[in-house]
C-alpha cells in the first residue's frame, strides 16, 4: 500500500511540473505563488498601491518645491524616486544622517536642516509604511502581519499631514508647499492621495485583524502628537 501511495505522489508531482512548465508568462504563474495565501496576495496589492501613491505624492512635492531637489546637484527626480522607493529600501544614507522611518520624517521638519526636505520626509514615510509590512517586499505563508502596526502607520500618515500643514518658516510661509489656490478653486490633490493612503492602511489592518481575531487598539490623535511605534 505504501508503495502504491508513493507512485501516486510521484505522478502527481510530475503532473504539477508539466502544468507549471506549460503555463505561459501571460497568466503570470510562478511556483513561488504556491507558497502564498490569499491574504498575502491582497497585502502585496496594497503594498504596490501604497508605493504608487507615494511616488505620485513625491513627484507632486518636488514639482511644488523645486528648490529642495536642487539642494543636491547630483540628483534628478528620477534618481530620487529610485533611491527612495527601492525594495528593500536603502540603509544608512549619510545625507539623512542614517535615519529612516519617523526619525527621517522629523529630520525633514527640523528648521535648521539644510538638506533636501522632500527626500527626508518621503523616504521616512515610505520606510515607515514598509516596516508595517514586516519590512518585506513579498509575503509568503509563514509571514504574519501585525494589525496594530498597520493601524499605527495610518495614524502616522495623519500626524505627518498635520505637521506638513502647520510647520512654517521664520517668514511665516509653509516649510513645504502642498495645496494651492487655482483661481478660486483649492487644489486638493494632496488630500486625495493622503486619503487613499490612509484608507489602504486602515483596510489592511482590518483584514489582518479579522484573520488573526485580534483587537486593534484605537488611538485618539491630538495636536503635536508624536509618531506611533511600528514593528515593535
Amino acid at each position: 500500500m505504501l508503495g502504491f501511495l508513493k507512485i501516486i505522489v510521484f505522478f502527481a508531482a510530475c503532473l504539477l511540473l508539466i502544468v507549471c512548465s506549460g503555463c505561459s508568462s501571460s497568466n503570470r504563474f510562478h511556483i513561488r505563488n504556491l507558497a502564498k495565501t490569499d491574504i498575502d496576495e491582497v497585502s502585496e496589492i496594497h503594498m504596490q498601491q501604497v508605493r504608487f501613491l507615494l511616488k505620485n505624492l513625491t513627484e507632486k512635492l518636488y514639482k511644488k518645491n523645486p528648490a529642495e531637489l536642487k539642494k543636491n546637484e547630483y540628483q534628478t527626480l528620477e534618481s530620487r524616486l529610485t533611491q527612495i522607493f527601492s525594495c528593500p529600501p536603502g540603509k544608512n544614507i549619510a545625507e539623512l544622517e542614517n535615519k529612516e522611518g519617523a526619525d527621517s520624517i522629523l529630520l525633514g521638519f527640523e528648521p535648521e536642516y539644510k538638506g533636501d526636505r522632500v527626500f527626508a520626509m518621503m523616504y521616512g514615510l515610505y520606510t515607515m509604511i514598509h516596516t508595517s509590512y514586516n519590512s518585506k517586499c513579498e509575503l509568503y505563508i509563514p509571514d504574519s502581519l501585525n494589525e496594530q502596526s498597520l493601524y499605527n502607520s495610518a495614524r502616522n500618515i495623519e500626524i505627518f499631514i498635520w505637521r506638513l500643514n502647520t510647520r512654517l518658516k521664520e517668514d511665516g510661509h509653509p516649510l513645504i508647499l502642498t495645496n494651492s489656490l487655482d483661481g478660486d478653486v483649492k487644489n486638493l490633490s494632496y488630500e486625495r492621495i493622503f486619503g487613499k493612503l490612509i484608507s489602504l492602511q486602515d483596510t489592511m489592518a482590518l483584514i489582518v485583524a479579522s484573520k488573526t481575531d485580534r483587537i486593534i487598539k484605537e488611538v485618539v490623535l491630538f495636536t503635536g502628537m508624536a509618531f506611533l511605534p511600528i514593528g515593535l
